[in-house]
């Protein structure tokens, strides 16, 4: 007796009910068999199901008690256009196509660079987009899981049931994909993972570009519409422009708590869930940093985020501005607005590592996927994170997507790279044995190494006039130096020896700077090594700290003449420029993230008349090419006097690119005041004071020199004439040469 041929469907109705397929299209959707064409859904919460076609609504027959259903077509061989209507027990029901009679999306050709690491636009490939498969609309996923048994879209459209949505795994891509119609923009959704390990988890769509705010982490459906951008002039401008010869006057921003002039009044304060627009955000921010004169505002990381006090750097949306203050188009505005103004942007940008948060990218599909499996390489044991594992193609390709996502959709003009000097050594904040050498036997990460130089060699080809910012810490030599030289090819890198030596230095009592006057004029030994950004960032205002103005020794006048004289010294030093919010007015306290800058300072005098000092600095800075034109070479810089030790006093110049000319700053850091103090000029005429701090408008005493001072012959300093001046008491003064035209 001949026994019955085995099902071929059983082993993929078996994976199917026990929630493991990886191949569902196989079995549901749409399929023609010898005896015609047999149409299988499988939905395990529904009562009854019809097909619609064209000409007549079919019942399907219910096969298996797991929630399997089927109908066939005799003796029909063409595929045809079909919806499928579900009834449920409740008496609710639901029409749409089947997800399951669409072909993949992704071409083999985007999956193949995807594997390859070289995918350029993987924010179209991966993550949830908007579709028509042909006349048909709804939502395309696609999510990188190579190990996972069985991943599935699950949300409020299918009541978060990973049985109702499985999808297919595409060859040995990794890539799990499905087409879901009806679903539009804005709906909610996690991909449900049966991991390699069997346990099944709601994980957020890595390459999400829109997400439920905070507390909730779901993905949304972004938008298919193209934001309409108005910033055509700025961005050509951009593209023609050599940043290195630019001004770059940054002013710092925590989004959250800015709280600035121009935003309406929070309806609650105390409302820790209330925050305003980008929009809002976008209108009073500009009008703000316009009237102050920076070139630029450098945003705290907007990625998406759970938690508040990480300020932005724990990412779990490495895709997706963060829903605190709105959704992608309104973020689009608010760089749109800033570029409108004349305003760069520069976003933190965090691809060292991530939180271990469950719903996020650790052990994503049961294994360790985007960070290394061994501790001495996948953790970053201070912050309690994840490493990224730079040795993987893809992970690289997520990593690089993201950056130039933020650059693409949203002309962004730069990213500032956070904890480089994390990913450059293996051993980065580890004892003997917690860490792995290399390949040679050292102590660099040659994969992260290869990824940055990578990142900046793609990022600058792509996209001309941008910046890329190294957050670097340790003297690793050519960050800012192009690749093709060995360098690692950031356009800047951040100065922390300058921040520290001169907090260090502006800290003492000034009787005892004399003695730590090489603090004073240490960064000028290497100023020209790399291209530098000189940082006075939200990291130097917190966790006991002080504020800038808090830092500085003396009296409540003392302290202002110190930080008045620290910003003209900063303001006038070879190097590009960043200041943190609430530094320009001189908050006295440390940065709160949860509240806003304490702006009713702005009602005391010396406050106001510090931010009136940090907007003339930058108009002059602006205005007078010698502070910028040659920020990165020795042809820039000329020391007048930088041993006056026992006076404290320092004096240099600041030239232009041709050489033609120079304006000359001269700083005192003691409280006394010297009234003839004689430095070598290099042009023989008046030179004239542009500014100095001790100025009534900026809160000083008014000693000034206000007539042009007349050189006289006679070598001083190297050069063939001289000019004798007062010095206010903790000041700084800049001087130029009044030309023919009386400039």
């Amino acid at each position: 007796m001949k026994k019955a041929p085995a099902d071929p469907l059983r082993p993929a109705l078996a994976a199917l009910f026990a929630g493991a397929a990886a191949d569902p299209h196989a079995v549901l959707g749409m399929h023609t068999e010898k005896s015609g064409i047999v149409i299988r859904v499988y939905d395990p919460a529904a009562e009854s199901v019809l097909i619609r076609t064209e000409n007549k609504t079919l019942p399907m027959k219910k096969t298996a008690p797991e929630g399997l259903f089927e109908v066939r077509f005799p003796r029909q061989k063409k595929h045809f256009n079909y919806q499928v209507e579900k009834h449920f027990p409740d008496g609710s029901s639901f029409v749409s196509e089947d997800p399951y009679h669409f072909l993949p999306g992704p071409g083999e050709m985007d999956l193949y660079l995807f594997n390859e690491g070289e995918h350029h636009r993987l924010y179209d490939l991966l993550g949830a987009h908007v579709r028509k498969m042909g006349e048909v609309s709804g939502v395309e996923f696609a999510v990188w899981a190579p190990n996972a048994r069985r991943v599935s879209v699950v949300g409020d459209f299918n009541c978060w049931d990973g049985r109702r949505h499985m999808m297919r795994k595409l060859g040995s891509s990794g890539v799990w994909e499905l087409f879901i119609p009806s679903l539009c923009v804005g709906d909610i959704y996690k991909y449900e993972v049966l991991t390699s390990d069997g346990r099944v988890v709601k994980k957020l769509d890595p390459c999400a570009q829109w997400t439920e705010k905070r507390p909730g982490n779901a993905g949304r459906v972004p938008s298919d519409q193209p934001f309409e951008w108005h910033d055509q002039a700025w961005m050509e401008q951009r593209r023609k422009r050599n940043i290195l010869e630019r001004p770059v006057s940054i002013y710092e921003v925590h989004l959250g708590s800015w709280g600035g002039p121009g935003l309406p009044p929070k309806k609650d304060p105390k409302d820790k869930e209330e925050f305003h627009n980008y929009r809002q955000l976008a209108e009073a921010l500009a009008a703000y940093v316009k009237e102050m004169g920076y070139t630029h505002v450098e945003l705290l990381p907007v990625c998406e985020h759970p938690l508040d006090q990480s300020w932005g750097y724990q990412v779990t949306g490495f895709y997706a501005p963060t829903a605190r203050y709105g959704n992608p188009e309104d973020f689009a505005f608010f760089v749109d607005t800033m570029h409108r103004n004349g305003i760069g942007v520069i976003l933190d940008w965090v691809p060292a590592h991530f939180p271990k948060d469950e719903f996020s990218l650790g052990r994503f599909d049961g294994t360790a996927l985007y960070e290394h499996a061994d501790p001495r390489q996948g953790e970053q044991l201070d912050w309690g994170t994840y490493v990224f594992n730079f040795g993987r193609n893809e992970v690289r390709n997520f990593l690089i997507g993201s950056a130039l996502c933020w650059l693409d959709k949203y002309h962004a003009d730069g990213l500032r790279v956070d904890a480089v000097a994390s990913m450059l050594y293996l051993n980065y904040s580890r004892r003997d044995g917690e860490w792995i050498p290399n390949k040679y036997g050292g102590n660099e990460n040659l994969e992260a190494i290869a990824f940055l130089k990578h990142l900046n060699e793609l990022t600058h080809q792509l996209f001309p006039g941008i910046m890329m910012v190294a957050e670097e810490s340790t003297s690793w030599p050519g960050v800012s130096r192009p690749v093709y030289t060995g360098g690692l090819g950031f356009t800047f890198k951040w100065d922390m020896g300058w921040m520290h030596d001169m907090l260090d230095y502006y800290s003492f009592d000034p009787v005892y700077r004399s003695y730590h006057h090489s603090q004073l004029t240490f960064s000028l030994y290497y100023a020209f090594t790399e291209n530098f950004i000189l940082p006075l960032s939200h990291d130097e205002v917190v966790h006991g700290k002080k504020s800038l103005l808090n830092r500085m020794p003396g009296d409540y006048e003392q302290k202002f003449a110190n930080l008045r004289a620290f910003f003209c010294g900063m303001m006038t030093h070879p190097g590009k420029k960043l200041l943190f919010m609430g530094g320009e007015f001189a908050q006295w306290i440390e940065w709160n993230c949860n509240q806003a800058l304490d702006w009713h300072l702005l009602n005391y005098p010396r406050h106001t008349e510090m931010r009136r000092l940090n907007a003339e600095l930058n108009r002059i800075y602006r205005s007078e090419p010698c502070l910028w034109e040659d920020d990165f070479t020795p042809n820039g810089f000329q020391w007048i006097e930088g041993g006056d030790v026992q006076q404290s006093v320092v004096s240099y110049l600041r030239w232009n690119k041709a050489h033609t000319e120079a304006v000359a700053v001269i700083l005192n850091l003691t409280p006394v005041v010297r009234d003839h103090y004689t430095i070598g000029v290099p042009f023989p005429g008046k030179w004239r004071e542009i500014l100095n701090t001790d100025d009534y408008r900026f809160g000083g005493t008014g000693l000034l020199n206000s007539s042009p001072v007349q050189t006289e012959k006679g070598e001083y300093h190297g050069m063939a004439q001289h000019i004798s001046l007062r010095l206010p008491w903790l000041s700084g003064v800049i001087l130029k040469r009044v030309t023919e035209t009386g400039s």
